[in-house]
């Protein structure tokens, strides 16, 4: 009997706020098998933020993340702060 855990980010959303910017949203699966049949699946979600630092990001994630936070979408969330202050 041999059990494997293995982590993969299966869906990853751009989602459009009504406070006029983008967020990057990931859902990460924990997937727990025994001899090759799927036991276990659980999930995870996280929000990216556009002045997010995407260092910890996997690639794939940092990509999308870096193409959606344009330098317009990093003012609108800048100043959407600005108004909260």
């Amino acid at each position: 009997m041999a059990l494997t855990k293995t982590t993969t980010n299966d869906k990853i959303e751009v989602m459009q706020l009504a406070k006029g910017y983008p967020v990057v949203q990931v859902r990460t699966a924990t997937i727990i098998s025994e001899d090759g049949t799927e036991i276990s699946r659980t999930f995870h979600r996280h929000v990216i933020m556009p002045d997010a630092d995407l260092s910890a990001e996997d690639a794939d994630v940092a990509d999308i993340a870096a193409a959606v936070f344009t330098t317009a979408v990093k003012a609108a969330y800048a100043a959407h702060l600005a108004e909260g202050e």
